[in-house]
């Protein structure tokens, strides 16, 4: 049945404590919940009847307040609990049988390799017990596991660990507390034999916290990276927006089986292995990034989805695109700023706007839904936390922060919607920002055309920018969006023109700005830092492309206009090849080319990033009709004739990059990336000086020996 945001009511009930006793079993478990339950003041009065939601259940016994009930006083099936006539406040305890070995639906309580684990996001705590399983339903709780201690000597679940004991059978307990309000879906169970990789992080009031990262014990080396990940998001979080971390203790469980890539339950994130667990041996640069971002995404959630969190489903963009953006940000500021914002926008272009020009093109927070689980799309995410981006291109990184502190603080342990976001961040700023709204509303990627004139009697540049929207089938014509454009005019010297920086913002279809004092031509740099997730559309000369590729200040323009040269200089290379006429690279991609490599402002990432060739798969994608060995052709003949004309250029970027450590450390990082950029670069040429230089890196690499030289 399809479901629609229009239609959201407030729970009957809500649900203020509940008691969990877990007695684990492979074949039957046995859950027993015991909720201190009350009507909803603010839902409209209903008819008194508690509707509790299951799922695949088998019920044993209900008791009201102590009292067992009959099955003539409540109605119940695999799929939902329903007792008429409950008082206003009460305690509801249920005793249901769950099979979590038969459990092929991986939602819920389940075991794989020997392990119990839970996935209860979106809807997946109703096949634990029966509950008010919502996300605006926020409860306290707390949890008493029992289990076999030979085959389950850990027992792990939300909030801190309050005691424990032995029990008759060779069986024992442990029992957790969680004292912050949380839905549902952020419960977490896991219990199995596991092993433990400790550490501590001191928060900025002084409080001592445990964290903890428990692997299949295989996995027990590879854990100190996702460890120092963690202490560096949770110092980058109090550092940028003063978030300190609440609970006794912090754990992370990585294990090989686990169905999800990662979850962020309270206090217990849950990580299939291969997304936090690394060593020297086998993971490269790009991995150690990746698991530094994941761990500090689930980390984040803590504050943007735990201690608040979204009303409903529709609103999964509330957290999942604010805190994608919060862990883009962390990201950039322990990495490669440019580097970082360049492989998000790739990201973005690759998968979101491929959703947003198809049929499955949808708002970021969609209006209806048959199954939500289909929402955990690019969409949801990726445009997401451009949108939450937007806020911050428009207020300023301390406005954001201001805005951001008035939303949790006025908000804390509450289910909230994204019109609660905006709100915040509009009273903590004074602005109007109710045009925002239109990006939850509307679908699609807007275009953006750009053209500018220079009045040179009048010292003048004018810049007219218009956006379009596709319209959907028989929906209305889509409204003007807001879209700030950071604009930059660069002068003959490739510098900034002073003063002419700015961000403009585009609120109508068409407008046009005016720069005053501009006594030269200028090439405009355009969507700085891809300010808003578009598609600019702006006429551009080759020469003007290598301009920007070698001047632009703005170094995701700078690869951007790279990227757009070398796709034209490719393609016109592969039509000589169809053809069968001489090939000729011409001068400016070298040149663009060369200033990159030898500028001193720029680092070894993003000199790498800037200096790569678009890849066939992205040229084909230009073509209507492809022939794959002309394209190969074209972009081996323009490898090598790059490689040729800056053969002393790319040498030394290998010599003076060639001595170093391999330390997981950003100057390591951009040392080793353009290193091996530059050694790509001149493999391409086959000759026997490179060519043993890449072998030797290779068995270094492998562990066989040492490349000659170092590094």
């Amino acid at each position: 049945m399809r479901k629609y945001r229009k239609d959201y009511q407030p729970s009957s009930f809500l649900v203020e404590q509940v008691d969990l006793r877990v007695e684990l079993d492979p074949t039957d478990t046995v859950v027993t919940a015991a909720m201190q339950v009350h009507r909803n003041p603010e839902a409209p009065a209903g008819d008194g009847v508690l509707v509790l939601d299951g799922d695949e259940l088998e019920l044993r016994a209900v008791r009201l307040d102590g009292v067992a009930l009959s099955t003539e006083r409540f109605e119940a099936d695999s799929q939902s609990l329903r007792i008429p006539d409950v008082p206003e406040r009460f305690e509801l305890e249920t005793e249901v049988v769950i099979h979590p070995d038969e459990n092929t639906k991986l939602m819920g309580l389940y075991t794989s390799n020997e392990i119990f684990c839970t996935q209860c996001e979106a809807e997946g705590f109703r096949r634990i017990t029966y509950y008010l399983d919502r996300p605006d339903v926020m409860a306290r709780f707390t949890t008493r596991i029992e289990a076999d201690c030979a085959k389950y000597p850990v027992l792990l679940s939300n909030g801190n660990r309050v005691d424990s004991g032995d029990l008759p059978g060779g069986r024992h307990w442990v029992q957790w507390e969680d004292p912050f309000r949380k839905p549902s879906y952020l419960f977490a169970l896991v219990a199995g034999d596991l092993s433990c990789h400790r550490g501590s992080f001191r928060t900025a009031s002084g409080r001592e916290v445990a964290l903890e990262i428990w692997v299949e014990p295989e996995n027990i080396d590879k854990c100190e990276h996702a460890l120092a990940s963690l202490r560096a998001a949770m110092k980058w979080d109090e550092d940028t927006y003063g978030l300190e971390y609440d609970l006794d203790i912090y754990m992370i469980v990585a294990v090989n089986d686990f169905n999800m890539g990662a979850m962020e339950n309270k206090g217990l994130n849950i990580f299939n292995s291969k997304y936090v667990l690394a060593k020297p041996s086998t993971a490269t640069d790009d991995d150690y990034e990746g698991i530094e971002s994941v761990v500090a995404h689930e980390y984040f959630h803590n504050w943007t989805g735990n201690r608040v969190t979204c009303r409903d489903w529709f609103q999964l963009t509330l957290k999942e695109g604010l805190t994608v953006f919060r862990d883009q940000e962390f990201s950039a500021d322990m990495t490669s700023r440019a580097v970082k914002r360049i492989q998000d926008v790739t990201r973005l272009r690759t998968t979101q706007f491929a959703e947003d020009a198809g049929p499955l093109a949808h708002p970021i927070r969609p209006e209806s839904y048959i199954e939500m689980n289909n929402f955990y799309t690019a969409t949801v995410y990726e445009k997401g936390a451009e949108v939450v981006r937007l806020y911050q291109t428009l207020l300023g990184k301390e406005g954001f922060r201001k805005g951001l502190r008035r939303y949790l603080e006025t908000h804390d342990g509450s289910a909230v919607t994204c019109d609660d976001f905006r709100e915040a961040m509009a009273q903590a700023n004074g602005r109007d920002l109710q045009q925002l709204e239109r990006w939850y509303l509307q679908a699609g990627t807007p275009v953006v055309r750009a053209h500018g004139d220079w009045d040179e009697s009048a010292r003048e540049y004018r810049l007219t920018l218009s956006q379009s929207q596709r319209v959907f089938g028989e929906q209305t014509r889509p409204l003007p969006l807001p879209i700030p454009i950071r604009v930059g005019l660069l002068g003959s010297d490739g510098k900034d023109l002073p003063g002419a920086s700015r961000t403009l913002e585009l609120t109508e279809s068409e407008q046009t700005f005016t720069f005053e004092g501009i006594t030269e031509r200028p090439v405009v740099s355009l969507a700085r830092g891809f300010s808003a997730p578009i598609r600019l559309v702006v006429e551009r000369t080759p020469a003007e492309l290598a301009f920007l590729m070698a001047h632009d200040s703005d170094s995701f323009n700078r690869w951007e206009a790279g990227q757009d040269l070398s796709k034209r200089v490719l393609l016109g290379l592969n039509e000589d090849v169809l053809a069968g006429r001489p090939l000729d690279l011409g001068e400016d991609l070298v040149r663009a080319f060369r200033n990159v490599l030898l500028d001193p402002a720029l680092d070894g990432s993003i000199k790498s990033l800037t200096l790569t060739l678009p890849s066939e798969e992205v040229l084909a994608q230009e073509l209507e009709s492809v022939d794959p060995d002309a394209l190969h052709r074209a972009r081996a003949f323009a490898t090598r004739q790059l490689a040729a004309a800056l053969r002393d250029e790319w040498t030394a970027a290998y010599r003076d990059n060639a001595r170093g450590s391999d330390a997981i450390e950003k100057a390591e990082i951009d040392r080793r990336r353009i290193k091996n950029r530059a050694l790509r670069y001149l493999t391409s040429l086959d000759e026997s000086d490179t060519t043993a230089r890449a072998r030797a890196r290779v068995r270094g690499a492998a562990g066989q020996a040492a490349e000659p030289g170092g590094g």
